[in-house]
Parts: structure tokens; C-alpha cells; sequence
């Protein structure tokens, strides 16, 4: 029989929070990815022996935004490794609203590309509402065309914002149940916080969608079964926002004052009251591009039945 021995008040409490820490589930996004991430690449390869078809995805990008830089190399990579044709297509900051629209007319004609992403921001010049309303809903793999959130809500969905489908899977492959449990989003972005709420509507959770103005926040987050935080603060959801057994996942992506990449949450002192928790990074990050893969080759299946 093993005893641990604690001196004073402070190794106590140390000990009861490594052992909280313990029965906590760490959701591995990354590990979830890169199995997703071979079974799309699986697909592809079947697809292009039975079809002659790959699918075809082309991000593209206007300006030298040093931010977007990783995320369209990691959107290039991961296609490349599914197997699919890869463009990326880069255009000068000075570059025409009219102009845009013409390059993107030219991908929604293409039968080869199934898929079309405009990395944001852009630059303030270019209105990005008409550029999302220019992209065939067929092809708008990022699903933001307003299209294709009005099937979302009136739930019917063939493109769904690919970080929100992200959890979604990690949900499914953790074996958590959404049906009946209290949900509780915070954030009300088009790219995150209102179709989570609706996809986990659709799974029968009962959801309260909040913001940073929602009055007293942390008591409402305090009922949540499920908890999903896309604020943008770094560490705004700390322990008294969380109850005990919660599942929370943080969709944020900052640096804290050391400059250490952080998420919305205050993992150190949510993770041991959580019963599942996402790390940041490693969490929902790589699920996002994933899920963009999967979206994709979904178009090119899509497109061969029309």
C-alpha cells in the first residue's frame, strides 16, 4: 500500500490537485488529427483509382500578413499529405476588389477545385462579406457563405465552419454524450460560437449562447455539462466559471504576457475540476485543418454525383 505524506497545507493542496489533475481527460486533438488525417488520405486514394478524380483544393491569399503564414502552410501541407491537388494562390495586397472576385470566379468554374478558401483577414480595402458571397457554396469549404449557415440553422448541413465540425468529432471519438446535457458556449463569432451552438442543438444538448457582455458569466457557465470557450482572452475562463466533471473545450489561441502560447482558458486551474479538457496547443488547432481536408474531399464526391 502506497502513502503519500504531506508536511503542510500547501503539499496538500498540491497533492489533491495532481490527483484531480490525473482523473482529468486530456482531449488529444493532434492525435485525433493525424488518425482523421489517414483515413482521408485512404478515401483519396480510393476515390482517384475508382474515379480518376482528386480532389482539388486552392487557398488563397492576398497581402504578406506574417499571422496567416502558418495557417495556410499548414493548410498546404495537410492537403498534400491527403493526397489532393494543392494550389496556393497568392496575390498582392494592392490587388482590386474586382479584381478578387475575378480570381475566385475562376476557381468556382474549374471542375478541378472542389474546394476554395480565402485566408482572412484581408486588407481593409476589400470587403470580405462580398468576397465570401463570391464563393460558389458548393466549394466554400470553410463554410461561411451564408448559404450554407442558413442550411446549418435550418438543419440541413453540407458545409459547416470546420473549427465547430472539429468538435464535433473529438465529441464522437471520447464518447461524450451531448443528448439532454446542458450546453454552454461562450463567444458568438459566425466562425465558431454560433453554429457550435447549433450543431450541438442538433444533437439534442440544451445550449445558452453568451458573450463578454452576458451578465454574471461565470454563475451561467458554473450550470454547464459542456462548456466551449472562443472569446479571444487569454486565460478568461479560469476554476470559478467551471463546475466539477465539466468538458471544456478552449477554442482560443493567444500568448500570455510571457509570450507562451495560451488558449481561453486558465488550464491550470480549470484542468482539475474539468472530467475532459483540450490543451492549448494540441487541442482543437489541428482538428480545424483536418476537418477542412474532410469538407474537401466531401466536395469532390459531391461534385461527381451532379
Amino acid at each position: 500500500m502506497r502513502v503519500e505524506i504531506c508536511y503542510n497545507r500547501e503539499d496538500y493542496f498540491h497533492y489533491l490537485t495532481r490527483k484531480r489533475i490525473d482523473m482529468t481527460t486530456l482531449i488529444d486533438g493532434k492525435a485525433l488529427a493525424t488518425k482523421l488525417q489517414g483515413e482521408i488520405a485512404e478515401k483519396t486514394a480510393r476515390l482517384k483509382e475508382e474515379t480518376g478524380v482528386v480532389p482539388g483544393l486552392v487557398v488563397i491569399v492576398v497581402g504578406d500578413n506574417p499571422a496567416s503564414k502558418i495557417y495556410v502552410r499548414n493548410k498546404e501541407r495537410s492537403a498534400i499529405a491527403a493526397g489532393f491537388r494543392s494550389e496556393v494562390r497568392r496575390l498582392p495586397e494592392s490587388i482590386s476588389q474586382a479584381e478578387l472576385l475575378e480570381v475566385i470566379e475562376h476557381y468556382n468554374q474549374d471542375p478541378l477545385w472542389h474546394g476554395i478558401l480565402v485566408q482572412l483577414p484581408l486588407p481593409k480595402h476589400i470587403d470580405a462579406d462580398a468576397v465570401l458571397l463570391a464563393i460558389d457554396p458548393a466549394k466554400d469549404v470553410d463554410g461561411f457563405h451564408p448559404l450554407n449557415m442558413g442550411r446549418l440553422w435550418a438543419g440541413n448541413p453540407i458545409m459547416v465552419p470546420s473549427t465547430p465540425a472539429g468538435i464535433m468529432e473529438m465529441f464522437k471519438e471520447y464518447g461524450i454524450d451531448l443528448e439532454g446535457k446542458r450546453a454552454v458556449v461562450i463567444g458568438r463569432s459566425n466562425i465558431v460560437g454560433k453554429p457550435m451552438a447549433q450543431l450541438l442543438l442538433a444533437k439534442n444538448a440544451t445550449v445558452t449562447l453568451t458573450h463578454s457582455r452576458t451578465h454574471h458569466l461565470p454563475k451561467i457557465a458554473r450550470r454547464a455539462d459542456i462548456l466551449v470557450v472562443a472569446i479571444g482572452r487569454a486565460k478568461f475562463v479560469t476554476a470559478d466559471f467551471v463546475k466539477e466533471g465539466a468538458v471544456v473545450i478552449d477554442v482560443g489561441m493567444n500568448r500570455d504576457e510571457n509570450g507562451k502560447l495560451c488558449g481561453d482558458v486558465d488550464f491550470d486551474s480549470v484542468a482539475p475540476l474539468a472530467s475532459h479538457i483540450t490543451p492549448v496547443p494540441g487541442g482543437v488547432g489541428p482538428m480545424t485543418v483536418t476537418m477542412l481536408m474532410e469538407q474537401t474531399y466531401e466536395a469532390a464526391v459531391r461534385a461527381l454525383k451532379k
